[in-house]
């Protein structure tokens, strides 16, 4: 095994000779990128449209009687886009389902690594909210939670899209770019450090799977630790997932040609677009709650309980009668006809065809959450 180096525009080439085949793995370069980012022309208004965009994403929560209620639905979605950018098959409401555990026919092994995802994202958020610092560390207890029960979780760092730095640079790498994430001396603003950091573990890859899924965590956990956002709201999977071969192509144009400004034009169009439906979104469900509300006025003396289970449902959209009792506070044949009334209006639906143990969808709710998925 002979071994020689030869450089690229931003990193270099680890060219090695194993059993008759050539082998070059890519070393990317420290942070921030060299010659400086040229961030004029088009890049700036872009720049300025994404960090109103997140701006008026921050404020969401004045749409939402209850941030957390929308939290709680759309971090679950976002689970789900970023397993099936990998290849699982789980739907919303299998998930929903797994977590009341209530999912019969649901493929159990898609389910837990989405499940993991969520696990992983409200650890990094309470490690960070903690005091704990954004840290390689933190990145590896992500992606220990990300795997601890899903498929990958018995491998060892590697990849297959590309060769990444070999293992013996892998931490000096890591290391490398957590400096650059609390160097301030750079200037650069904080969604464009969070663009460029990702592009950076990406190419990194230190981890044989899950890399993905940590690399758009970190998306969030950044701008979240950062304080672009108070809580974590912004989510690019299903941009990427609708662009697949473009986000390739881009981090490749990264690493062959240091092409930065081609993958922050495609990041920050990502987060413009992304944090504007999530805006709408939220109006959406805004309306939706407040027009079921009407009509369950309009119920009469059946409104007070079906008022109770409806507010349940807004909290957890798919939940078991049992659950609706406990969140709601009414007794079980209070919530029973509170959950009937709001199946005869249409707003709830029963999923299983059973009359023990019945499960309830927010049908709408639930609709409104899945585009995409």
């Amino acid at each position: 095994m002979g071994a020689t180096v030869r450089r690229g525009l931003t990193g270099r080439y680890e060219v090695s000779t194993t059993a008759g085949e050539r082998v070059e793995a890519f070393v990317p370069d420290p942070l921030p990128p060299v010659p400086p980012l040229d961030l004029s022309g088009a890049l700036q208004p872009l720049l300025e449209r994404a960090a109103l965009a997140l701006g008026r994403l921050d404020s969401m929560s004045t749409l939402l009687p209850d941030t957390a209620l929308f939290l709680y639905s759309y971090v679950r979605k976002e689970a789900v886009l970023s397993s099936q950018i990998e290849g699982t098959q789980s739907s919303l409401s299998d998930l929903l389902l797994f977590e009341i555990e209530q999912a019969p026919g649901a493929p159990l092994d898609d389910v837990v690594e989405v499940s993991g995802y969520v696990a992983a994202l409200e650890h990094g958020l309470a490690r960070l909210r903690g005091g704990f610092p954004m840290s390689s560390r933190l990145i590896r207890e992500v992606h220990a939670r990300l795997l601890k029960r899903g498929r990958g979780s018995d491998k060892e760092p590697g990849n297959a899209h590309y060769v990444p730095p070999p293992h013996t640079e892998v931490i000096e790498c890591v290391s490398q770019l957590e400096r650059f994430l609390h160097d301030e001396s750079s200037g650069l603003q904080y969604i464009v450090k969070a663009g460029i950091a990702h592009a950076q573990f990406e190419s990194i890859h230190p981890f044989l799977d899950g890399n993905g899924r940590v690399g758009r965590l970190l998306i969030t956990l950044l701008l979240c630790d950062y304080g672009v956002l108070a809580e974590p709201l912004l989510y690019l999977s299903l941009f990427f997932k609708e662009h697949r071969d473009e986000y390739y192509r881009l981090l490749d144009a990264v690493r062959l040609e240091g092409d930065w400004e081609g993958w922050l034009t495609f990041f920050l169009e990502g987060v413009v677009e992304t944090a504007g439906g999530a805006v709408d979104t939220a109006r959406e469900l805004s309306r939706l709650f407040a027009d079921d509300r009407r009509r369950i006025q309009a119920m009469g003396r059946r409104a007070g309980s079906a008022f109770r289970v409806h507010e349940a449902l807004t909290a957890r959209p798919l939940l078991t009668l049992a659950e609706a009792v406990a969140r709601s506070g009414l007794s079980f044949p209070a919530a029973s006809a509170g959950m009937d009334s709001l199946a005869e209006l249409g707003v709830a639906r029963e999923l299983t065809g059973k009359k023990r143990n019945r499960v309830f969808a927010y049908g709408r709710y639930l609709a409104l959450l899945a585009a995409g998925t």
